[in-house]
C-alpha cells in the first residue's frame, strides 16, 4: 500500500468512533466515489480549516469573531448556559428549548488529565457573569465526578455575584426503566424526587 494511503487511513483511524478497520473502509469508499464525495470533502475540510474559528464571546465555532448565537439580538441575554464543549452547545440547540446565550468551557477540571482552572475558560465566564444584564448561570455539565467538581468550582467562583446559579436536572430519563439505570443515575433520581401535585 502507498504511504499516502497509509497516512490517510492512520489519520482517519484517530477520529472518535473510527478504528483502523473503519478507516480503511471509509478510505476505500471515498476512493470509489472520488469525484462525487472525496474531492468535495477535501475542499470542505480546507474551507473549514481556513475559515472557522472560536467565538471571542462564548467559544462556539463560526466564521466570524462573534458567532450567530451571540450576535442574535432575539436571544435572552440574561441567561448563560455553561457547557463543556461545542458539541454540547450544538446538542442544546438541536433540542430547541433554550433561547439564551452560552459559554463553552473547553472541558472539565480533571486531576488525572492534569487539567486545572487555568486550562478552561472559567475566568472569561466570571467576567461575563459580572455584567449587569446577567441574571442566571445554568451549569449544563456532565453528571460525572469531573463535571460535578467543575460545577462546584464555578459555583464558588460566582457565589458573590447577585445572580441565580442553576444546573440541569439529573436522574431518571423519560422512558427509562429502573432495571436499566446505573447505580449513580438511580441514586440521583431518588435524591432529586419531587412531590406529586394532584
Amino acid at each position: 500500500m502507498h504511504n499516502s494511503l497509509e497516512n490517510l487511513i492512520r489519520r482517519l483511524g484517530r477520529l472518535p468512533g473510527l478504528g483502523p478497520r473503519s478507516a480503511r473502509r471509509a478510505v476505500l469508499f471515498l476512493l470509489k466515489n472520488r469525484d462525487r464525495l472525496m474531492l468535495p470533502l477535501a475542499e470542505e475540510l480546507h474551507n473549514v480549516a481556513s475559515n472557522v474559528r472560536a467565538c471571542v464571546e462564548c467559544g462556539n465555532l463560526d466564521i466570524t469573531d462573534h458567532c450567530s448565537i451571540c450576535a442574535d439580538s432575539r436571544r435572552d441575554r440574561s441567561r448563560i448556559c455553561v457547557v463543556e464543549d461545542v458539541g454540547d452547545l450544538w446538542a442544546m440547540e438541536r433540542a430547541s428549548v433554550y433561547r439564551g446565550l452560552y459559554h463553552v468551557l473547553g472541558g472539565t477540571l480533571s486531576a488525572l488529565d492534569g487539567r486545572g482552572p487555568e486550562d478552561l475558560h472559567i475566568d472569561r465566564l466570571v467576567r461575563r457573569a459580572g455584567h449587569d444584564d446577567t441574571a442566571e448561570i445554568i451549569l449544563a455539565l456532565s453528571a460525572t465526578v469531573d463535571g460535578q467538581t467543575t460545577a462546584h468550582y464555578i459555583g464558588e467562583k460566582l457565589a458573590n455575584l447577585p445572580l441565580d446559579i442553576t444546573r440541569l436536572a439529573h436522574g431518571m430519563p423519560v422512558g427509562g426503566e429502573l432495571d436499566y439505570l446505573d447505580d449513580g443515575t438511580l441514586a440521583q433520581a431518588l435524591k432529586a424526587r419531587a412531590k406529586l401535585e394532584f
